[in-house]
């Protein structure tokens, strides 16, 4: 045979495989969604906020262990945000001014700092000017943040140019803002739920101008939106709401699909920690510190046109508030604000253990190659095995106060203070959890 019949004959299923690709990416594109990387870390809790990686890291280290650790300007519990190799941050000024932040990831080195005009008001003394977590995509890094006055929503370039910004009005709440914005698609989701009127709102990523918006019978609502998929039908929104519960929206529209009132009314309550998605099941959290928390499992299943959500389980005891559970190898974990973990059957609830790790925590665990990290209030990292079996696996003192949740993104993980950011160097991955 000859070598050039022969080498078509081998490269024609390459061809194929290229062509298809070709096919689904410009699909995608022609969809409006921006692709990120695999890896990236593009909003609170990384990709669908399920917090969750199969990177390894250390889980004992010292000071002499960071690729590298930097001083931020100003205070914040944000999370960082990564996508390719830039890292987005935001922190506040004591006088209330903003500041949005971009880093090189691999290196720590600050590429540029943006400064907002902003204002001191009232807020919760665990609270700080720059809670909400930015979100990005391959085009821009999106910022929010509120005052009595503004509900300041903002795009900017990976450069740093303001692209646009739109403001949605006052905001009314005592402990001051805090939840997150998402990107589905060409939509930016916003939640403004607060004391005052309260709605959903999806802007355009591109422009800032609204798609839709949807009013909500609401107290402020700190917890940040996923997208639920249903094997056979199209994706949906997901919120949680003391007074609505867990619900599921159409993202081009906002109509509600289905609703599951699950949480504590008609006690007040509030949902701080975001949901998740996981084996088929919606899980969200919600409750009021001195009360009841809540911590629900739901199944939302469409029968005959219609959408049926059952409860799977309900649990109580040792459900967090302000912390977000992860879900992994079968295993459902929760870590209440409290410094009680839990560890559950993913599938049914039942608690496998329940320890007490010490220490108050506001950031959210995150699982990362087998195992839990979190930060407590203290600034105390802990590292839990991610297993049917407690074990505290190491302790680093961060040296200062924080209530932020780490990052994972390109084989580093990122531990932030309220004014330090901090680099692990990855040590391999888990291959038996992708």
């Amino acid at each position: 045979m000859r070598p050039s019949v022969l080498d078509a004959r081998l490269f024609r299923p390459v061809r194929r495989c290229c062509g298809l690709l070709l096919v689904l990416w410009v699909a995608a594109v022609g969809s409006g969604q921006r692709l990120c990387r695999a890896q990236d870390w593009p909003r609170f809790r990384g990709p669908n906020g399920s917090g969750v990686s199969t990177w390894r890291f250390p889980t004992r280290w010292t000071e002499k262990d960071y690729a590298w650790q930097v001083e931020l300007p100003g205070q914040g519990h944000s999370s960082p945000v990564i996508v390719g190799t830039r890292l987005f941050l935001t922190a506040g000024k004591e006088d209330g001014s903003r500041l949005v932040l971009c880093l090189d990831a691999r290196s720590g080195r600050m590429l540029w700092q943006r400064r907002f005009p902003g204002q001191t008001h009232r807020k919760h003394r665990l609270n700080t000017f720059a809670s909400a977590t930015p979100v990005a995509d391959r085009e821009r890094v999106y910022v929010i943040w509120a005052t009595p006055k503004h509900y300041w929503v903002r795009a900017l370039s990976h450069q740093g140019e303001v692209l646009w910004e739109r403001d949605l009005g006052p905001y009314k709440s005592g402990h001051g803002h805090g939840v997150s914005p998402v990107v589905y698609q060409d939509l930016l989701i916003v939640p403004n739920e607060q004391e005052g009127p309260s709605r959903l709102v999806a802007l355009d990523c591109a422009t800032g101008q609204q798609k839709w918006s949807l009013p909500r019978d609401s107290r402020t609502t700190y917890s940040t939106p996923c997208v639920y998929r249903a094997p056979g039908h199209p994706p949906a929104l997901i919120f949680t709401n003391w007074h609505y519960g867990i619900t599921a929206h159409d993202p081009a529209t906002g109509r509600m699909l289905w609703q599951a009132q699950v949480f504590g009314r008609p006690d007040i309550e509030t949902a701080i920690g975001s949901p998740i998605t996981a084996g088929g099941l919606v899980i969200g959290t919600c409750g009021w510190l001195g009360r009841t928390v809540h911590l629900v499992a739901v199944r939302p299943q469409k029968r005959n046109g219609t959408w049926h959500v059952e409860t799977v389980y309900h649990l109580r005891r040792g459900a967090p508030l302000t912390t977000t559970p992860v879900a992994a190898a079968g295993l459902l974990f929760a870590w209440s604000d409290q410094g009680i973990a839990t560890c559950c059957e993913l599938a049914t609830g039942k608690v496998v253990w329940r320890r007490r790790v010490g220490g108050n925590y506001y950031g959210s665990p995150i699982y990362a190659g087998g195992a839990l990290y979190a930060i407590s209030a203290d600034g105390e990292a802990v590292v839990l095995a991610a297993e049917r079996r407690f074990r505290v696996l190491g302790r680093m003192d961060l040296g200062q106060p924080s209530n932020s949740t780490p990052a994972v993104a390109h084989g580093r993980l990122y531990l932030r203070t309220v004014s330090r950011l901090f680099c692990l160097q990855a040590v391999g991955r888990d291959e038996t959890s992708r």
